[in-house]
């Protein structure tokens, strides 16, 4: 007896995969190198002793979106909350996507874009980089103009090249999408406290533009799955009707409102990890044989001028674990280097002049 078959336009598609290899210096997966605070593990454990576990938690998130509304600014009512920011990804697309409608990408780029437009039933265009990684406004209006998309994806800073997408830029792709549209742009900012841009600040009610952030990276809450957009009113609305009910856990809502208590903590640790990433550059453009490119997010992306992965390979026999990109489309030869503490940026440092010399 056969089971029966999945989507045909499934068949070919393979699932997201960020292998893990035990090693003693792990810099593959842009993770925080600290752990949380051990004040916020107690507030949060303390808070949750108290949650009614037998109950469902609440189905709006209300003192979580309240809580992130208030930390940047933004009414209740423009903050969507989910399991990491990518469900929220997920979410924007069976509202905004599916079936006859497509999204433009902008590649090298963050591999889930494409992924869940895939799992969407969202047809995927794709328009090229420039030289630099950067986007070109230009490019980008005659992309929007010639597809119609419905949905425009820009990932600032870029992920794995950590390029930061100008304000001017941002503004360009939204002339675009309101001229040639409906269209709804996306702006990933999974690493946007990295950077000295935020197109945050451009969300409007009556501008087709989400930015969506994660509590993953700076906030250290990757193993809870916590994710958020920042988007018009009635966009929220729109992905409440199609998020699975109580799709977000009491635990995971409390462990984001208690977070917000610690602030000061998070904005020390985006800025040692920034001056770590600057060290990490600087230090490797004096290696022979590699090409560092300019990064606005916590990881540096580097081209060897060799083979990248039997790089990668002489790292991980030397106990160093980073993303090799090698053999991707538009990004031969390239590793990625999560900005570890200081102690694994060294070793990282260590193991890559080792690997150059053999």
């Amino acid at each position: 007896m056969s089971l029966p078959a999945p989507r045909p336009d499934l068949a070919a598609l393979d699932g997201y995969h960020s292998p893990q290899l035990s090693v003693d210096v792990r810099l593959n997966t842009n993770e925080s190198p600290f752990p949380p605070p051990p004040a916020f593990v107690d507030a949060w454990l303390g808070r949750l002793a108290d949650a009614p576990l037998h109950r469902y938690p609440d189905r709006a998130a209300g003192a979580l979106r309240a809580g992130i509304g208030a930390h940047l600014g933004q009414p209740i009512e423009r903050v969507f909350a989910a399991n990491g920011s990518n469900e929220v990804l997920q979410t924007l697309l069976l509202a905004y996507g599916g079936p006859g409608r497509s999204a433009l990408v902008f590649e090298p780029t963050y591999a889930l874009h494409s992924h869940i437009c895939r799992i969407t039933g969202t047809g995927v265009r794709t328009g090229e980089r420039t030289a630099d990684f950067a986007i070109s406004p230009t490019e980008a209006r005659v992309l929007i103009e010639a597809e119609r998309p419905a949905v425009v994806f820009v990932c600032s800073p870029n992920n794995p090249t950590g390029t930061v997408e100008p304000r001017a830029t941002i503004e360009a792709i939204l002339a675009a999408a309101i001229d040639h549209g409906p269209g709804l742009v996306v702006v990933d900012e999974a690493y946007g406290e990295f950077a000295d841009f935020s197109a945050l600040e451009l969300v409007a009610d009556d501008v087709p533009l989400v930015v969506s952030r994660t509590y993953s990276k700076v906030w250290s809450l990757a193993a809870l799955r916590l994710g958020f957009c920042v988007a018009p009113a009635s966009i929220v609305e729109e992905l409440d009707k199609v998020v699975l009910p109580y799709h977000l856990s009491t635990a995971t809502q409390t462990a984001g409102v208690a977070a917000l208590d610690f602030r000061a903590e998070m904005d020390a640790r985006v800025e040692a990890l920034v001056d770590e990433r600057h060290r990490l550059a600087e230090t490797l453009t004096r290696l022979p044989g590699l090409t560092v490119y300019p990064s606005g997010a916590n990881f540096v992306l580097i081209k060897s001028d060799g083979d990248g992965h039997a790089l990668w390979e002489r790292l991980v026999a030397r106990g160093v674990l980073v993303r090799d990109f090698s053999r991707w489309p538009r990004l031969d030869d390239c590793l990625r280097i999560t900005v570890g503490t200081p102690e694994e940026n060294d070793r990282c440092i260590a193991a890559l002049r080792a690997s150059l010399e053999a």
